[in-house]
């Protein structure tokens, strides 16, 4: 499977890594975990090999190295002590964290998550969402993509809401375009289209 490298974070000479969607892990300079080597670090950039390849990566940034070459589009999940699935992917190029959330009917970031990425609350089309704390206004827009491990979709619909969100929900408008099992603690999820 292809290797997905975030940049979470440097912590002097050790960079702050999420692999494949996983808790950061600090790697010293000169050290390789899961397959990643990271090379040097200079401000909030790391410089990472990965799949052979040299790539420079600042915090929040994400970079593939390619994998075995089998062409699985498969992202395989397992669940916290809660039984909720986390995963980090990224939108249109920048890291998010996510929470596996088959009740929302589209991705949704709060406003921080959708600053970083670089979308305006006030480009979409607005309307009114149900939540757990009742209705809040929203603002559909439309992601150019949306990569999590070895799986990549484009042109999926996505709501921004005006408040802050303590993790970006991972919704039906990416995961109905997945074939999804679960067995025991574990998800996998394959795409489908």
């Amino acid at each position: 499977m292809a290797q997905d490298v975030g940049l979470a974070g440097i912590m002097g000479s050790k960079a702050m890594l999420m692999i494949n969607g996983g808790e950061p892990q600090a790697v010293p300079i000169g050290q390789t975990v899961e397959g990643v080597k990271v090379l040097s670090i200079q401000g909030d950039q790391a410089t990472i090999e990965v799949g052979g390849k040299k790539r420079p990566l600042r915090v929040g940034q994400h970079a593939i190295g390619a994998g075995n070459g089998d062409g699985s589009d498969k992202i395989i999940m397992t669940a916290d002590v809660q039984g909720h699935f986390y995963t980090t992917g990224n939108i249109n190029g920048t890291s998010v964290r996510f929470l596996v959330d088959t009740g929302a009917s589209m991705i949704s970031l709060g406003a921080t998550d959708a600053r970083r990425i670089g979308l305006d609350f006030n480009r979409g089309q607005k309307g009114l969402s149900s939540t757990a704390n009742g209705q809040v206004v929203v603002s559909k827009v439309q992601l150019d993509t949306v990569r999590i491990a070895g799986v990549t979709l484009h042109n999926v619909d996505a709501v921004i809401h005006q408040n802050e969100m303590p993790i970006a929900l991972l919704g039906m408008s990416f995961l109905n375009r997945m074939e999804m099992q679960r067995d025991g603690s574990t998800m996998t999820l394959k795409k489908r289209f």
